[in-house]
C-alpha cells in the first residue's frame, strides 16, 4: 500500500465539527501526460470484499438486479426536462445533468464533462430509460474529461471516441494505456491525493484532485482492480469547489475528503443501484447515506446523480428520488441547497464564495 493510502487515517472527523482543524497540505500538482509505472493490482484499496460467485449467482437467480414489472410502469415519470446550456459567464459554477454520472461541468471558464456515457446501450445493462439530457451537438468545445473508473457505464469508449484526440483527460491511475491505445495524447492519470492543473480562461488555474472512493474496477474478466477508481474534485484558488463523487459506497472516505478540501460548494453525488443492499451497500451509496456523505464532506449544496438513467439494481425507478427528499428534509438541510435537477437540468452558482 502507497504512503499516502497509509496517511490518509479514518478521517472519521466531520469537517466543522467543533473542533479545530488545519486541511492538510495538498500534493504539489504533477505533470499532465506523464509516463508512470503503477502496481499490476490495487487490490489492496478495496474496503470491502468484491462479491463472490455465490453472491452473483443468487442475484440473478432471483432477479432481484431489475425492477419489478408492476415498478417499471413508473418510468414515464422519470424527471427529463432538457433545456438549453446556462450561457458561460467569469466566476460562474455551473452543472447541467446529462444523465446517470455524467455531468457538463462549467468552472473557471472550462468545459468539462464527467463520466461522459451518450450511448442508449452500453454492455451489460438494458438500454437507458431516459433520454441523453443534452445532445451532442449542442455542447460547446470540451476543454477536459475526467473519469471515475473503468465501469461501461462510467467510462463509455463510443462517447469518448467522439472527442478530439487532443482532449485533456485526466483518469484514475492505471487507465492511461487504455487511452493511449485509442488515440488520445494528453492522458494525466493519478494516484489518490494526486492532482493536476488546466489554464483557467479566466486567469490563473483549476486543479483536477483524484480523491478515494468505495468501489472497485473492472472490465474483463481477468483485468479485476487492475486501475484504480475514486472521485474528483475540481476548484479554483480563491473559488469555488466541486466534489464529483463518481461510484462510492458509503464510508470514511468523504469525511477526510471533506477534510482535506474544505469549503466543497457543490457535491455532485449518487442515489441509485443499491437495492439489494446486501450485495449493492458496500459499492453504492442510497439516498440516506448520499445525505450523510453530503454532511460528512462539508459541502453547500448536493445534486444527486446515478439514478433515472439506467435500470442497474432492483429498486423502483422513482423510489431513489422520493428517498432523497425525505432524507434532506429529515437532516434539517435547506430545500435550497438540494440542486434536484431532471436529466437534461442545469443550475449555477454566480458569485464565487468569499
Amino acid at each position: 500500500m502507497t504512503e499516502q493510502t497509509e496517511q490518509a487515517g479514518s478521517g472519521d472527523e466531520l469537517p466543522g465539527g467543533g473542533e479545530e482543524f488545519t486541511a492538510p497540505e495538498l500534493a504539489a500538482p504533477r505533470r499532465r501526460g506523464e509516463r508512470r509505472d503503477w502496481p499490476r493490482s490495487f487490490s489492496d484499496r478495496l474496503t470491502s470484499p468484491l462479491p463472490g460467485f455465490r453472491t452473483l449467482f443468487r442475484a440473478a437467480r432471483t432477479g432481484s438486479l431489475r425492477p419489478s414489472e408492476s415498478a417499471r410502469a413508473q418510468l414515464d415519470q422519470l424527471p427529463y426536462a432538457p433545456a438549453p446550456l446556462p450561457e458561460p459567464a467569469t466566476g460562474r459554477l455551473s452543472v447541467t445533468w446529462a444523465g446517470h454520472a455524467s455531468w457538463v461541468v462549467r468552472i473557471g471558464g472550462l468545459t468539462v464533462l464527467t463520466d461522459p456515457v451518450w450511448s442508449g446501450k452500453i454492455m451489460g445493462t438494458p438500454k437507458r430509460v431516459t433520454p441523453v439530457g443534452v445532445a451532442w451537438e449542442a455542447l460547446p468545445p470540451i476543454d477536459a474529461v475526467v473519469i471515475s473508473h473503468n465501469h461501461y457505464d462510467h467510462l463509455d469508449a463510443p462517447t469518448l471516441a467522439r472527442l478530439p484526440r487532443s482532449t485533456p483527460l485526466f483518469v484514475p491511475a492505471g487507465l492511461a494505456g487504455w487511452c493511449r491505445r485509442r488515440k488520445f495524447t494528453d492522458v494525466t492519470e493519478l494516484d489518490w491525493w494526486e492532482a493536476a492543473e488546466l489554464p483557467s480562461p479566466e486567469g490563473g488555474v483549476v486543479r483536477f484532485d483524484f480523491v478515494p472512493s468505495h468501489h472497485w474496477s473492472r472490465r474483463t474478466l481477468t483485468d479485476t482492480c487492475r486501475s484504480l477508481w475514486g472521485g474528483w474534485v475540481l476548484s479554483r484558488e480563491a473559488g469555488h469547489r466541486l466534489y464529483f463523487a463518481g461510484d462510492t459506497g458509503y464510508g470514511h472516505w468523504f469525511a477526510e475528503i471533506g477534510r482535506r478540501h474544505p469549503g466543497i460548494d457543490l457535491a455532485l453525488l449518487p442515489i441509485g443501484a443499491y437495492d439489494p443492499s446486501w450485495m449493492l451497500r458496500p459499492v453504492h451509496t442510497d439516498p440516506e447515506e448520499a445525505v450523510r456523505a453530503h454532511a460528512d464532506l462539508g459541502a453547500r449544496c448536493m445534486a444527486p446523480m446515478h439514478w433515472a438513467t439506467f435500470l442497474l439494481s432492483g429498486e423502483p425507478p422513482l423510489e431513489p428520488g422520493e428517498r432523497l427528499l425525505r432524507a434532506w428534509a429529515a437532516a434539517g438541510n435547506r430545500a435550497q441547497d438540494l440542486w434536484n435537477l431532471p436529466v437534461g437540468g442545469s443550475r449555477t452558482m454566480d458569485r464565487d464564495p468569499a
